[in-house]
C-alpha cells in the first residue's frame, strides 16, 4: 500500500501528498497511473522460410507517471497555483514513494499539468515523463560487500607494556577471495568493483560463479599505459552500470582510463535477484588485493 508521495521540484522545495490525510496538503490523490513495470519493446526479425520470427533484443520504454489530483479547499485557485509550483512544465521533479514495504525514488520531467478549471469539483491531471524506467531504493545507502576485513581473535581489558615479552595477537587480516551478494531488487543492476592493492599483483580475474561470467585484467597492458603494473596503493575501479561502463586506475590521486587492459572476451556483470557469488584471483599477489563491490537496489515498479 502506498502511504505517501514526496514531491521535490527543481528548486528543491517539497510537498508531501499523504494519502490517508489529504487535508494536510489540500490534494486528494484520486489515481496514479504508471507505477508498475514499464512496457517493453521486443525487436524481432521475420524470416520468409520460417514460421513466426527470431528474437533480436528487448528494451524498456520511458516511464509515464500520471497523477489525478482533486483540490479540497475553500481557496481552490491557490491550490491550482500550488500545483503549478510543484509541477512546473518542462522542469525536473523527483518523486519519493513511501509504501508499507519500501521507499523508492524516480525522477522525470513534467509533460503537462491540465486543471479542469470549470468543474464543480476542480481537479488536475499531471503527466511526468521519466527517461529512466526504474525506481531506486531510497531507504538505505548503496549496498557494499567487502571480501576482506579484520578477524577478531579475542578481547580482554589489560595492558602489555613489556619490551621483552612476545606481543599478543588480538586479530588478523582475513583475506577472502569469494563472497555472496544478496540482491533484493526486481531488475538487474550493474556494480562498481573496487580492487585495492597493498602490494604488487599480476593479471587479475573476477568471476560470477553462478553465471560463469568473467572479467580479466591484463596488468602488462596496464604497465604499457601507465609505466608500471599493479603496485601498492593502486585502486582499480570497474563500473558495469549500463550507460556508465568504465575501468579506471587511481594512482597517486590521478585517474587513468585502462579499458584497453580488459580482456576482449570479458563480461560486464549484472546482479540478478537473489544470490550472486563473486570470486577473484590473480596469477601473482592475490593476497595483496582487497576487493569491494557496491550496487544500487532498483525496482521495476512501486
Amino acid at each position: 500500500m502506498i502511504n505517501s508521495i514526496i514531491i521535490t521540484n527543481y528548486l528543491g522545495e517539497q510537498i508531501t501528498l499523504d494519502l490517508e490525510n489529504p487535508e494536510n496538503s489540500g490534494f486528494i490523490v484520486r489515481e496514479i497511473r504508471g507505477l508498475g513495470p514499464c512496457k517493453a519493446t521486443i525487436n524481432t526479425t521475420e524470416v520468409s522460410t520460417n514460421d513466426g520470427s527470431i528474437y533480436n533484443s528487448a528494451r524498456l520504454n520511458a516511464r509515464n507517471i500520471v497523477f489525478d489530483l482533486v483540490f479540497i479547499s475553500t481557496d481552490i485557485e491557490s491550490l491550482r497555483q500550488l500545483s503549478y509550483k510543484f509541477f512546473p512544465i518542462k522542469k525536473p521533479v523527483s518523486l519519493y514513494f513511501v509504501t508499507d514495504n519500501r521507499i523508492c525514488v524516480t525522477s522525470g520531467y513534467v509533460e503537462s499539468n491540465e486543471p479542469d478549471i470549470f468543474s464543480e469539483n476542480e481537479s488536475t491531471s499531471i503527466s511526468i515523463i521519466c527517461p529512466d524506467p526504474f525506481f531506486y531504493s531510497a531507504s538505505a545507502n548503496i549496498n557494499t560487500t567487502t571480501f576482506y576485513g579484520e578477524e577478531p581473535l579475542f578481547e580482554f581489558p589489560f595492558e602489555n607494556n613489556s619490551l621483552t615479552q612476545k606481543l599478543i595477537e588480538f586479530g588478523s587480516i582475513n583475506t577472502v577471495t569469494d563472497a555472496n551478494i544478496v540482491y533484493e531488487g526486481d531488475a538487474e543492476v550493474g556494480v562498481t568493483i573496487t580492487i585495492h592493492a597493498v602490494g604488487e599483483a599480476k593479471n587479475i580475474a573476477i568471476y560470477n560463479t553462478g553465471t560463469r561470467e568473467q572479467m580479466k585484467i591484463d596488468t602488462n597492458k596496464i604497465a604499457t599505459i601507465t609505466g608500471s603494473g599493479i603496485i601498492a596503493g593502486d585502486d582499480i575501479i570497474i563500473c558495469t552500470v549500463r550507460g556508465k561502463k568504465s575501468i579506471q586506475l587511481l594512482r597517486a590521486g590521478v585517474y587513468t582510463n585502462i579499458l584497453n587492459a580488459l580482456d576482449k572476451n570479458s563480461d560486464w556483470f549484472q546482479l540478478t535477484k537473489g544470490d550472486n557469488v563473486f570470486a577473484y584471483t590473480a596469477e601473482e599477489g592475490v593476497t595483496n588485493l582487497q576487493f569491494r563491490v557496491q550496487n544500487d537496489v532498483i525496482y521495476e515498479g512501486v
